[in-house]
């Protein structure tokens, strides 16, 4: 297969965008238009909106002009139910950072002892196999009702579905190390835990970090759902106060807040991977 020239994917990134704004723009420009409607309805969504002259949805340009006032000030705080997106965003990262965390500690050596012993496995993987399919948020009332806090519970439910990605390829990675380089190991007496630092670890550890890959972003999917049902301050509260103002433009807004900041994470963590990876 012949290389593309390296600027190709980017101006097909470009134009992929373009198309879809200029596409985004069309379904939501201004018409004209004078139809009588029902003034309680007109009141809801705007004059404009109701008789079909302007679109309920935002368009680009209202969403940019939006996103850029919340990037000149975003840590004001006017209140509860009233702060900027930088406060929002930063709740939020620490609540997944916190949870995510917690369940590394527990993931990474307990998938270790999994993938090491057969029996430690065989006793186990019934118990993983039930609580793996629950969803994370079903733990939520459980969590509210036992901790009586919403954020440590937003927390927990992080910790719940961090915990299961990184321990299912924590367990697969220390399993599937090659038996020679063990082999070599014992034959020059490494003791066991040297074994496991020097050995098992580094052979393991891309297996690990796409773990902690995968976790990451089902962290952060979780967390806007959690945050809207326990409320207080956070993205996912956001975009629910911003539901019940009727304020779609901040909706989308923090939709696009919310796609950036998870590739960001993602990006960190991909770079991470690269760094322990190994050609064979």
């Amino acid at each position: 297969m012949n290389k593309t020239k390296p600027w190709l994917a980017p101006l097909l990134s470009l134009l992929i965008l373009l198309v879809a704004l200029s596409a985004w723009h069309l379904a939501t420009r201004p018409k004209e238009a004078a139809v009588i409607v029902d003034p309680e309805y007109a009141a809801l969504v705007g004059g404009a909106a109701a008789t079909g002259a302007k679109s309920a949805f935002p368009g680009p340009a209202d969403v940019g002009a939006k996103l850029w006032e919340h990037i000149k000030d975003p840590f004001y705080d006017r209140g509860t139910n009233d702060k900027g997106l930088g406060i929002q965003i930063g709740y939020s990262i620490a609540r997944v950072m916190a949870g995510y965390l917690l369940a590394a500690l527990v993931a990474i050596p307990l998938g270790f002892a999994i993938g090491m012993s057969p029996l430690i496995y065989r006793a186990l993987d019934p118990y993983i196999q039930i609580l793996k399919p629950i969803s994370p948020l079903a733990w939520m009332p459980l969590a509210l009702y036992t901790i009586k806090d919403s954020g440590i519970s937003a927390i927990f439910v992080i910790f719940i579905c961090s915990i299961w990605p990184m321990l299912i390829n924590t367990a697969f990675g220390v399993a599937s190390v090659r038996r020679d380089w063990l082999n070599v190991a014992r034959t020059l007496e490494v003791s066991p835990l040297r074994t496991a630092f020097c050995v098992i670890l580094p052979a393991a550890a891309p297996t690990i970090m796409t773990g902690m890959r995968i976790s990451i972003g089902i962290a952060w999917l979780v967390i806007v759902a959690a945050e809207m049902l326990v409320g207080g301050t956070g993205i996912g509260y956001f975009v629910w106060n911003e539901w019940n103002n009727l304020s779609i433009t901040n909706i989308f807004t923090a939709i696009l807040v919310i796609g950036l900041v998870g590739m960001l994470l993602d990006t960190a963590l991909a770079r991470l991977a690269r760094l322990v990876s190994y050609k064979e």
